[in-house]
């Protein structure tokens, strides 16, 4: 009788351990391939701001003028879309602010599959990692937001926690593919300091309706795939 309840509970902690694997925000799947099961966030400001509303303080104005003054032009204010967040500071330390502060995970590799759950949600709703490879780390965001009242929009975009001039060294290529359908946006990405707000605003990124989303997801969950390269601009800039 010890021995059958040794055995039973020995079940049970592996069924336990099953169910804490698939629910892991990071698993790999039969090929090898990374995968990064994102869950939803909601935003704690208001979207439609822009990126200097997160910076403004009811500070009086001579105070302002103040600060202005004593003003370091190589810091720069907090990257994550989610929070109105007042954090300062040099450009190379973000990546450290994003993950410890904002518990924002860092996905490693060239190519991995971010698969988002929970789509059904009503915005506004963002999902959101770092990933670092060829020695940089990218901000990917998936936004669902309304245009306007019953239109819901799906905003994809991979931005370089680096300088403009950095992001123009790179490609980033988003796939969405299943049931024989594939769509693909390739782009350079844009810098953080550009903003991610305002990236979305411009519709600078991969933008789905909400029809189309549905069309790739499966079982409310929305996979897409992400490569990074180095760009061949200074290659070919050596041969002209």
């Amino acid at each position: 009788m010890l021995f059958f309840t040794q055995c039973f509970g020995a079940v049970l902690d592996l069924i336990n351990l099953r169910f804490h694997h698939c629910k892991a925000k990071r698993v790999f799947t039969a090929a090898g391939q990374l995968v990064c099961v994102v869950n939803p966030t909601r935003s704690l400001k208001n979207v439609s701001n822009e990126c200097t509303a997160a910076q403004t303080t009811s500070e009086p104005k001579n105070q302002l003028n103040s600060r202005e003054v004593v003003y370091d032009p190589q810091l720069t204010s907090c990257t994550c879309p989610l929070f109105s967040c007042k954090w300062e500071g040099h450009l190379e330390v973000v990546v450290c602010h994003l993950h410890h502060s904002h518990r924002i995970s860092v996905l490693h590799g060239a190519e991995i599959v971010f698969l988002a759950t929970d789509m059904h949600l009503p915005p506004p709703v963002d999902w959101i990692i770092m990933h670092s490879c060829l020695g940089h780390h990218f901000l990917l965001v998936l936004r669902k937001q309304e245009k306007y009242e019953g239109h819901q929009q799906f905003f994809a975009t991979m931005m370089l926690i680096g300088t403009p001039s950095q992001a123009d060294n790179f490609t980033y290529k988003l796939q969405l593919n299943r049931n024989q359908r594939r769509l693909t946006w390739e782009a350079t990405p844009r810098s953080v300091l550009d903003c991610v707000d305002s990236v979305i605003t411009d519709g600078d990124c991969l933008v789905l309706n909400a029809s189309l989303a549905q069309l790739f997801s499966d079982n409310g969950s929305l996979a897409i795939g992400i490569a990074i390269s180095a760009s061949n601009t200074d290659s070919h800039a050596s041969e002209m």
